[in-house]
Formats: structure tokens, C-alpha cells, sequence
């Protein structure tokens, strides 16, 4: 075993130890987190209002306190960010997460407060690299430097010098300074508002080091490393940085990208998926041969699972999550150290076990197909999508599906556009192979589908190159943790990609 990791895992020990107990009694640890959040919030502005106070048990907190999006709770994070303490979690704020994530195009102002960065976000980075030096001792990845791919950081001026910016440049802006010595890239650089010239010095710098792992969203990962080897005339990443072992990744499926990042880095290579939003760090791959992530219950993150069958129909029902089950479609709901009340976070998640708890994330409470009862979730299209371009020796880039409305007493349908980096010999192959996968992985999309008799066959629409990049920069939504929908229950977002596509069919 390497000297630098024989020192760093002898650090870990203690905390995998405590992996192992979370793995083992999960309740008790989620208890724990439960008393903890309420007793630290009780005197604060949301505690007295709902009674923290006498909150005894998990009944009492469910019956006490309602579940909140967004919009609940901003009046109380508008006073958080004008330097107001006490308001939701003790204390004042100063560092807030900007996200619209891809629910809406609003802005939101998530609080990330002193706990919830160093007992949620860097505990979690802590663990990767733990149960990572544990399943490969030999590593070199402490002899290196470490590429992260984040946001960009403003300075909001109200009444208190409130600080806001994707989260992980609020990470970064908040890294001890010894981390920052871990880093390839210099904290200028990393933190530059624009996209474009924020590659082209990512680029220059990096290409200069010693890069042993990379951390960031797959899709604007990609964009950064074929740059680099634009820049440099290599073939592949393992040329530039021969010692590189490790990809970091999370905020969409990688299933899309796998076989481009086999091409972009062959040879030896590990991935590691992470569920790291602007609300708190939730999951670790923890079995790198598995898909799967081992929820992490002592963040001081309490969860409750809303199952999508009953999910906006007035009559929710909300568990703890010792009463989850396997292979069950459920809205995460969150209440945290950041100061988010039941808060639903817009994700849903399927258990795959049991003790311990582990998650797939199967996509967005508000991004899915469900015009005529086919409940088409963004997991099936990425599987979908990972068997078709298999099949096909495709590779795709970006994607979207919207519906097709019935009209003048036509059946309606889906429509797709799909952005290839290798497209298919023959697209009509593509689509009937999407098509059959899409019906073996959702008997509701396979009933709605039987003989075209309530969904017609897809549309689809082969994207130039570019032309989600294009969409994104002109919606100002470049890099960080922005995201391409890719399923939408309306016809906004591809109705704007289709204008760009056809520009001649825009109505006069």
C-alpha cells in the first residue's frame, strides 16, 4: 500500500467503522439524526411556530409540521438572506446554493449553512475517498491532483455580504486550505462566471498536472475533456494523465455516457457515482460493482419517502424510512442541517435493499410522460437509451422527450430529439430498438403502445451538433450543476429546441 494512502486510511478507520453500524442499525441512526435536528431548530423562528418544543416522536413531527417545496419556504429564506439568525436553523447563514435545477427557470436560493457544509457536504466528500482507499488499497490517488469541474460563485450584497453560487463553487470557496493544495486547478479558475473562457484555463492548467481523479457532472466533464484533447492532439485522456484512476460522478445518470468515457479514458478505470445536490448529500456508490448507493443516514439529513402512485393526488401517503419497499417509485422528501422543513427536493428514488438501505435515482417528481397513462420515468428512457445505442454502436450526447397532444381526432405520441456524438448507420434501427426497450422496461408505456392504439410510434429528431449547448448557453445555464431535461410532461422545452432545429417553420 502506498505511504500516503496507508496514512490516510488509518484516519478512516474509526469513520468506516461507523459505515459499517449505519449499514447495520439504520433506524437507530436515523433516530439520532431525528432528535438532533429538532432540539438544534427548537428556539428558531419555523421551530416555535410548529411546536418543536413538544415534538416527541416521528407522529408528532408528522402531524405538526407540513411538507414544503420551494416556494413554502422562501419567505423565511428571503429573512435568512438578509442576515436575519434563527430563522430556520440556529444562527446566521452567510453561503447559499443557487439552483433552478430543471423543475422551472426560477432561481433558488437553498441555505447552506456552517453544519450542513462540514457534517453533510464534506462528510461526504470525506467518505468518497474512504470507501474508495478501501476497496482499492494500492491506490495512487493521493499522489496526484484532484480536476473539479463546478460553478461559479457572486457576491450578493444585502445587509449581511450573503454569498451565493452553484454549490460546488460554494464548496470550493469553502475548502480548507490545505484541500485547495489537492486541487489541479488554481481557485480563480475555478470559480470564473464565464463558461468559455472558464474551459479554455481549466484546460491550460490541468494539461500541466498530475491528475490521479475527476469529479463533476458527466455531460459538461465531457465538453471540458474533449477540449483537452483538442488542445493537446492526443487520443485519449490516459496519455495526458497516465496516473489518472478515478471519475467522481453524479448529478445525471451516467448510463448515456458510459461507453464515451470508455473511448475518452480505456484502459484501467474506476467511476464512482455520488448523490450530491444543492439541498445535501445523500448517497455514496459504495460497491463500485453495483449500481446502487448506500443512503448515508448520519448527515444530519432526515428522510421520508412519498410512493409516486399516490404522489400529487391530494391524498399522499408519507413514510419514515424503515417502512420503504423494493422496487417501489418514491418523491424524496428531506428535512436537514441546512434548515429545509420536510422539504421535497423534486427527486425520486427506488430502493434496491433493504439493511442496508440502498437507492437508485429513477428521476424528477415533475420530469417524467404521463399524457396518457404511460408513466414514463427518466430512468427508463436512460436505460432505454443505453440498450439502443448499444445495439446500434451509437453513442448519444444529449436527449429530450416531450408529448404529442392529440389533435383534430388524431392519437397522440412522444417526440424525442437525440443528439448523437455517434450516430447510428440507420436511425429507423435506433428508434425501434429505443421503442421495444422502452415497452420491456414500462408495461404501462408497453400497454399504450400495443397496436398504436393509444401511442403512436415516436417522433424523433436527429439534433446538429451542438444544438444543446447552444440551447443552454442561450438560457444562461452553462456548466455547474445545470442540467438538460430530459423528459417533460409539456412541450416548452422542446417547442424552444425544435425552433432552433427549423428556424423556417417559426410562425411569422
Amino acid at each position: 500500500m502506498p505511504l500516503l494512502t496507508s496514512i490516510v486510511s488509518w484516519f478512516n478507520e474509526s469513520r468506516l467503522a461507523k459505515i459499517e453500524l449505519i449499514k447495520k442499525y439504520p433506524e437507530e441512526v436515523q433516530n439520532e439524526t431525528f432528535r438532533y435536528l429538532i432540539s438544534q431548530a427548537k428556539d428558531t423562528e419555523w421551530g416555535k411556530k410548529y411546536g418543536y418544543s413538544d415534538i416527541q416522536t416521528y407522529e408528532d413531527f408528522a402531524r405538526n409540521v407540513p411538507v414544503s417545496d420551494y416556494d413554502d419556504l422562501k419567505p423565511y429564506i428571503d429573512k435568512v438572506r438578509q442576515g436575519e439568525p434563527n430563522i430556520l436553523w440556529p444562527g446566521e447563514t452567510k453561503w447559499f446554493a443557487k439552483s433552478s435545477g430543471t423543475t422551472n427557470d426560477k432561481s433558488k436560493f437553498i441555505p447552506v449553512t456552517n453544519d450542513a457544509l462540514e457534517n453533510c457536504h464534506f462528510r461526504g466528500g470525506k467518505d468518497i475517498m474512504a470507501i474508495y482507499t478501501k476497496a482499492f488499497p494500492e491506490s495512487n490517488i493521493f499522489t496526484g491532483k484532484s480536476l473539479v469541474l463546478g460553478g461559479s460563485h457572486e457576491i450578493n450584497n444585502i445587509d449581511n455580504k450573503s454569498y451565493y453560487g452553484d454549490l460546488s463553487a460554494v464548496i470550493i470557496e469553502n475548502l480548507p486550505f490545505w484541500a485547495r493544495f489537492l486541487k489541479a486547478n488554481s481557485q480563480e479558475t475555478s470559480l470564473m462566471k464565464d463558461w468559455d473562457v472558464k474551459i479554455e484555463r481549466m484546460a491550460d492548467e490541468a494539461i500541466k498536472a498530475n491528475v490521479t481523479n475527476i469529479a463533476g457532472v458527466p455531460s459538461w466533464t465531457m465538453v471540458l475533456l474533449k477540449h483537452i484533447l483538442e488542445k493537446t492532439g492526443k487520443d485519449n485522456i490516459k496519455e495526458i494523465w497516465p496516473n489518472l484512476e478515478l471519475f467522481i460522478h453524479g448529478g445525471v445518470s451516467f448510463d448515456p455516457y458510459r461507453e464515451q468515457f470508455k473511448k475518452l479514458i480505456p484502459g484501467k478505470f474506476n467511476y464512482m457515482e455520488t448523490y450530491n445536490a444543492s439541498e445535501g448529500f445523500f448517497a455514496i456508490q459504495n460497491n463500485l460493482n453495483r449500481k446502487d448507493l448506500l443512503l448515508m443516514l448520519d448527515y444530519g439529513v432526515f428522510f421520508e419517502f412519498i410512493p409516486m402512485s399516490t404522489f400529487g393526488t391530494g391524498n399522499e401517503k408519507i413514510i419514515p424510512l424503515q417502512d420503504v419497499e423494493t422496487d417501489v417509485n418514491y418523491a424524496l422528501l428531506i428535512s436537514t442541517n441546512g434548515g429545509l422543513w420536510r422539504y421535497l427536493i423534486g427527486d425520486t428514488v427506488m430502493f434496491t435493499s433493504k439493511y442496508p438501505f440502498k437507492i437508485v435515482i429513477t428521476g424528477r417528481t415533475k420530469h417524467f410522460i404521463n399524457t396518457f397513462g404511460e408513466e414514463l420515468i427518466v430512468d427508463n428512457s436512460d436505460k432505454a437509451i443505453e440498450i439502443a445505442t448499444k445495439r446500434t454502436n451509437s453513442s448519444i450526447r444529449e436527449y429530450t422527450g416531450a408529448p404529442i397532444f392529440p389533435k383534430d381526432g388524431q392519437k397522440g405520441g412522444h417526440e424525442w430529439i437525440f443528439e448523437f456524438e455517434k450516430a447510428p448507420e440507420d436511425i429507423d434501427y435506433f428508434v425501434d430498438v429505443f421503442d421495444t426497450a422502452l415497452k420491456t422496461l414500462n408495461s404501462d408505456y408497453e400497454a399504450k403502445r400495443y397496436h398504436d392504439m393509444t401511442i403512436n410510434y415516436p417522433k424523433v429528431h436527429v439534433a446538429p451538433e451542438g444544438l444543446f449547448y447552444n440551447w443552454m448557453k442561450k438560457r444562461g445555464k452553462l456548466g455547474g450543476q445545470n442540467k438538460v431535461p430530459r423528459l417533460s410532461n409539456n412541450r416548452k422545452h422542446i417547442e424552444e429546441l425544435l425552433e432552433m432545429m427549423y428556424p423556417e417553420n417559426k410562425e411569422q
